[in-house]
C-alpha cells in the first residue's frame, strides 16, 4: 500500500479519520512487534520500526516518541486481548481452584502464540523483557484477576485473606514462570504451567482457610 493511503489526511470525514488512526497504530504494533522479534529489544531503533511500516516518521511520531513507548503499547494490546478470555473463564463458573488452573493454562498458552515469531529467531537463554510498570489494560487484567479472588473470599470456597495480596503474588509467579519459559527451547508450556499453578495453590493454602 502507498505510504500516503497510511498518513492521515486532515480533511477526511472524522469516521474516516478515526479508521486511519486505528489503522496506523496497529502498522506500529506489527511492525514492531516482528522487528523486537527479529533484532531484540535493546537492538532495535524507531527507525527499524518505521521502515517496517512504510509510514512516513513523522505519521509515527503521531502515536508514539520512542521505542519504549511502542513496547509498552505491544504489552498494553496483549493484555487488552487476553482480558476477555480471564472473563470468560469467571463467567463458567469453575470453582475456585479450577479457575486457577484453567487461568494459569490459559495465559501460559497466550504468551507462547504472542512470542512466536520471537522465540523462533532468539537464541535459547535471552531474557524477555516485559514492560516495566503497569499499564491501562494490565491494570484491568489485575482488577479481573483480583475480583475473581474476592468472589471466592466472599463465597467462602478460597483462602481467606487480602484479595489484592493474592492477585498480586498470583501475577507475579505467573509472569517471572512465564518469562523463564520463554528462554527455553523448545516451550514448556503445560510444564510452565503446572509448576505456577502448584507454586500458587500451595502458597495459598498455606493462608487462613474459611470455618466451617
Amino acid at each position: 500500500m502507498p505510504q500516503a493511503a497510511l498518513t492521515a489526511v486532515p480533511d477526511l470525514p472524522s469516521g474516516k479519520r478515526e479508521q486511519t488512526k486505528v489503522a496506523n497504530r496497529q502498522a506500529i504494533l506489527d511492525a514492531a512487534r516482528a522487528v523486537f522479534g527479529e533484532l531484540g529489544y535493546e537492538a532495535a531503533t524507531v527507525r527499524d520500526i518505521i521502515r517496517r511500516t512504510g509510514l512516513a516518521a513523522g505519521t509515527f511520531y503521531n502515536y508514539y516518541r520512542s521505542k519504549e513507548e511502542v513496547f509498552a503499547a505491544l504489552a498494553d494490546d496483549g493484555a487488552r486481548r487476553f482480558n476477555p478470555i480471564l472473563k470468560g473463564l469467571r463467567a463458567q463458573g469453575h470453582g475456585f481452584e479450577s479457575f486457577v488452573r484453567l487461568a494459569i493454562g490459559a495465559y501460559f498458552g497466550f504468551l507462547a502464540d504472542e512470542h512466536r515469531n520471537w522465540v523462533a529467531r532468539r537464541p535459547a537463554g535471552e531474557p524477555h523483557l516485559h514492560v516495566q510498570g503497569e499499564t491501562p489494560e494490565m491494570a484491568a487484567v489485575f482488577a479481573e484477576v483480583r475480583d475473581a479472588l474476592a468472589e471466592a473470599v466472599a463465597e467462602r470456597t478460597g483462602p481467606m485473606a487480602d484479595p489484592d495480596y493474592m492477585a498480586a503474588a498470583c501475577i507475579a509467579i505467573a509472569r517471572d514462570v512465564g518469562d523463564k519459559m520463554l528462554e527455553r527451547r523448545p516451550i514448556d508450556t503445560a510444564g510452565a504451567a503446572a509448576f505456577a499453578t502448584s507454586m500458587i495453590l500451595t502458597g495459598l493454602k498455606g493462608l487462613p482457610k474459611a470455618q466451617a
